[in-house]
């Protein structure tokens, strides 16, 4: 395929509507040599002569024809190309894919998406919420540009060829019905509930290595009543007193009016909230701009540990 350059397809054009060489040259402030020049170039490129030097000025040739007959249209289309340019970098056009995990699609996400909308109404965003090992495919694959992660202190992302930016910490709390004994409490110690039953999430979902482990450094081994599939499903069993159970704050956006949540205080184990792409890459306007939006949403709804109960 020829390699064309855009500037010789112009200058032919220009001296087309001049009708020689020399008005196309004062025109466009070159000499007449570095015209003539120029054309030789384009010739050399597509290995047809272009033009018919005559006394009076010059002709165009089929292929100087077909040139001319073209460069319109294409200069159309950059200038199309340009504005499209200009509206990606503004924020008035561009798209964005999102990786996500649950507690966050229905706490942190909505509203960053508000904001997304409102400030830039042409962004096209779509979303895709998963667990944590197809979030970290679908970013190796290139199925989105970011995505939202999570981890614990005892399982860090250490996975290479990502950047992470830290957004917030998820503390883990303690929900209980709302006639349990401890619910007019703030806060409980780990230890003072060693002798109640626990409702989990099932299917090895990490809050359970969570109550696992706090129940273990607090000197107990929790006793399991119900596995549940979801955070609503656990809160529901919950409130009708099968048990208490654990949850990141962030699970708990969309809580029951028949439950109650008490802190663990300080030694609450605690999540990372976390942004990834791919290192290296370069973000793009819309990238740049959400990443901005989940921080300051993120910020403005970080979860302060109590005071140690």
């Amino acid at each position: 395929m020829r390699q064309l350059d855009v500037g010789r397809l112009r200058l032919l054009a220009a001296i087309a509507r001049h009708g020689s060489m020399t008005g196309a040259a004062a025109a466009l402030a070159y000499t007449p040599s570095a015209i003539s020049q120029q054309v030789r170039r384009l010739e050399a490129e597509i290995g047809h002569p272009v033009l018919e030097r005559h006394a009076r000025g010059v002709i165009l040739t089929d292929a100087g024809k077909a040139i001319v007959a073209h460069i319109g249209s294409i200069d159309r289309q950059l200038e199309a190309l340009n504005v499209e340019l200009d509206d990606i970098a503004g924020l008035r056009a561009g798209s964005l894919r999102l990786g996500t995990f649950p507690t966050v699609a229905s706490s942190l996400l909505p509203l960053a998406v508000n904001r997304l909308h409102e400030r830039h109404p042409g962004v096209r965003l779509s979303v895709v919420s998963a667990r944590l090992e197809l979030l970290l495919e679908n970013l190796e694959r290139r199925r989105v540009e970011m995505a939202l992660l999570w981890d614990y202190e005892w399982s860090r992302i250490s996975q290479p060829g990502l950047d992470l930016r830290h957004l917030t910490e998820d503390p883990t709390a303690v929900v209980v019905s709302s006639s349990h004994p401890l619910a007019a409490r703030g806060s409980v110690r780990m230890a003072e509930l060693a002798d109640e039953s626990w409702v989990i999430r099932g299917g090895g979902h990490p809050v359970a290595e969570v109550l696992s482990r706090t129940a273990h450094a607090a000197g107990f081994e929790p006793a399991v009543s119900f596995e549940a599939n979801d955070y609503q499903e656990a809160q529901a069993m919950v409130a009708v007193g099968m048990g208490i159970a654990l949850a990141p704050r962030l699970a708990l956006a969309n809580l029951r009016d028949d439950v109650t949540v008490l802190s663990l205080g300080v030694d609450a184990p605690r999540r990372r909230i976390l942004l990834a792409s791919l290192a290296g890459r370069v973000s793009t306007p819309a990238e740049a701009a959400m990443a901005e939006i989940l921080a300051a949403v993120a910020r403005a709804s970080a979860v302060r540990p109590s005071d140690r109960p």
